[in-house]
This record gives C-alpha cells, structure tokens and sequence, in this order.
C-alpha cells in the first residue's frame, strides 16, 4: 500500500454518470467515496433558506464564509453538514439544481470548498467526483478520468432521475467561469459514455487505475 493516501479523480460533464461509476469504483477498491457536487448543493441548499440572492457573489461568499460546517465520513462515504444536519433530500431538489451552476461559480466558494475537499484525505484512500478534481482539487493525483456523453443522452438521464435540467447551458457556464471552469485536465483518461452501461464505465476505468496500480510506483 502506498504511503499516502491515493486519490482517484473523476471528473465530467453534467450527468455523465460521474457519481454512479464514483460509488461503483470505490465500492470495487474499498476507497471512501466523495461527492464534491452534493458540497456545492448543500451550500446552494443552505443559501435558498437563508434567503441568500445566488446571484449576488458577495452575498454568497458570505454565506460560505460564516456558516457552521463540518466533514463525516460514514459507511465510506464523506459528508458536509451544516449545524450538525446533511440536507440528503433537499439537496436534489430542482430549486438546488437551478441554484448550484451560479454558486458554484464564486470564485471565493471554489476556494474554499477546495481546501475543503483536500481535508477529505485524512479519511485514507478516496474516489473523489466532480468538475475540476484532477485540474484544480488534487491536479498532483496519477489516477485522473473525464466522462462525457452526447448531451441528448445526459438529458434522457436527467429526466429519468426526474430532474430537468438543460445540460448544454450548465456546460456552459461550467466551461465558461472564470475560476476552475470544467476542462479536461492534464493527463486524464477520457471516455465518452453514451452508448455504455455503468457497469461498462466503471470496467473501463478501474482495469485502468488496477494496470497502474501494478506499475512501480515513481
């Protein structure tokens, strides 16, 4: 086993299957699982109670600034709650859904939640998912995969989790903010997924990171 922990980035495109093919890969290796979307919803969740504008910069990194959060890791998967609570249901909502893309788009948020996510390695081993992982969370990680699929099939996903959501904007503004917009980072093992199973992407990406993990290590 290696010294430090490892870290398995998967990043991609919205509904690109990160989070299941995630749970699937780190379930294969016993690695702690972390959604790093579901701590920009919780963030978004916590702004739409207090009454927080999402689209007012200032306001929102306030708000990250000054709420009371803390990292569980539970059954191997890690979790950020607020005042003791993880908003697990109220997260997915379609009100947190229009919320995050401009959330997440704060540049003072994205720095925080990224040393956030780096803390995530006192929990060991993890298979870490999101948009910018590989390029800005842990771009020092050899372990580095991108998902995509045509944006017809991640909207067919979408509403079959009862979500509507138009994928090709949220890209957009993913791909055009200005603080760690959603590139394929450096080195990543890309692979476009719409015409694969879950099963098939998560084959694909651990007899990847399985042959690495038989090389030498540097």
């Amino acid at each position: 086993m290696s010294q430090h922990p490892l870290v398995i980035a998967i990043d991609g495109t919205s509904a690109s299957g990160k989070s299941t093919n995630a749970k699937l890969v780190a379930r294969d290796l016993g690695y702690v699982y972390v959604d790093t979307g579901a701590m920009y919803r919780t963030l978004s969740w916590y702004c739409l109670q207090k009454k927080v504008d999402v689209n007012d910069e200032k306001a929102v990194a306030t708000a990250c600034r000054k709420w009371k959060t803390a990292l569980e890791c539970i059954d191997k998967k890690v979790r950020l709650t607020v005042d003791g609570y993880y908003p697990e249901k109220e997260i997915r909502t379609e009100a947190v859904t229009a919320a995050v893309s401009h959330v997440s788009a704060v540049p003072k948020v994205r720095e925080w939640m990224k040393n956030k996510q780096r803390e995530c390695i006192k929990f060991g081993n993890l298979v870490m998912e999101g948009r910018d992982i590989g390029s800005n969370v842990f771009p020092e990680t050899d372990f580095k995969f991108y998902l995509d699929a045509c944006p017809d099939e991640r909207t067919k996903r979408r509403a079959a989790e009862g979500v509507k959501e138009n994928v090709v904007m949220r890209d957009q503004r993913d791909s055009q903010r200005s603080t760690s917009p959603l590139m394929i980072s450096l080195g990543a093992h890309v692979i476009n997924n719409s015409k694969m199973t879950s099963a098939e992407t998560s084959g694909l990406i651990l007899a990847e990171i399985k042959k690495r993990l038989a090389q030498p290590r540097r």
